[in-house]
């Protein structure tokens, strides 16, 4: 029999904690801070959504040193990150690695955010959820995932984000998902539909991928999970 992933949630959480994702960086900080609460500035929201395309193939480590150079340099801003000169970007997210296609994304980004929504996300969120990951999934570079990290977190939409970490303990608990849309079907079918829920839990299931469940030579005697894990019982 599969677990109820309702159930999988509240296991990770009490085990694990609230995670407080997305991190954002207040205007007197230079690293991004869990904070646990929904960004209310624009300054943070374009952050958030500046992290979702630096993270791309990359840790999030990475991603922190790509944030504290742009930071330091006061460019977290849509009017300064589309005039910024190509190479100048891709040296300042060079941390994130990929620097010059990401450079070229943020830039591409920015531009799309000036022009369509006067470079205000509050214009590009007011769209229904459908709409708006139709629009970002129309721009080079932003995938499924991306799209979706920037709905959930930026945007506080309620839409599940899935990540190869996800798809890996899907399966190791017994789930036949085929990919990412199938996976996000699980989830969103069988949970409330709750923003601060999906955020915790998409959260709680990259600590337990990073920490326990890894790709290789999982722990599988610590994680919270072990009773229920059909990959635990077979190892």
């Amino acid at each position: 029999m599969l677990p109820d992933l309702y159930w999988v949630y509240k296991k990770l959480f009490n085990a694990f904690g609230p995670q407080g994702w997305w991190p954002t960086t207040a205007p007197d900080e230079n690293k991004p801070v869990h904070r646990g609460k929904p960004p209310g500035l624009e300054r943070e929201r374009f952050e958030i959504i500046i992290g979702a395309i630096l993270t791309q193939n990359t840790s999030w480590r990475n991603v922190e040193k790509a944030l504290q150079n742009l930071i330091k340099k006061k460019m977290i801003d849509v009017n300064k990150i589309a005039a910024c000169e190509d190479t100048r970007l891709a040296e300042l997210i060079r941390p994130a690695g990929y620097y010059n296609q990401k450079a070229r994304r943020l830039k591409d980004f920015a531009s799309f955010l000036l022009t369509e929504y006067d470079g205000k996300t509050t214009n590009l969120f007011s769209h229904d959820l459908e709409t708006l990951r139709e629009k970002l999934l129309c721009l080079k570079g932003i995938g499924p995932e991306t799209a979706d990290s920037i709905i959930l977190y930026a945007a506080q939409k309620p839409i599940f984000v899935i990540d190869a970490y996800t798809i890996r303990i899907l399966r190791r608990l017994g789930f036949e998902v085929k990919g990412y849309e199938d996976a996000q079907k699980l989830f969103m079918s069988n949970l409330p539909n709750d923003v601060k829920v999906f955020k915790e839990y998409h959260a709680l299931l990259v600590h337990l991928g990073k920490n326990y469940c890894k790709k290789q030579k999982p722990l599988c005697n610590s994680c919270p999970l072990t009773g229920i894990c059909r990959f635990s019982k077979g190892s």
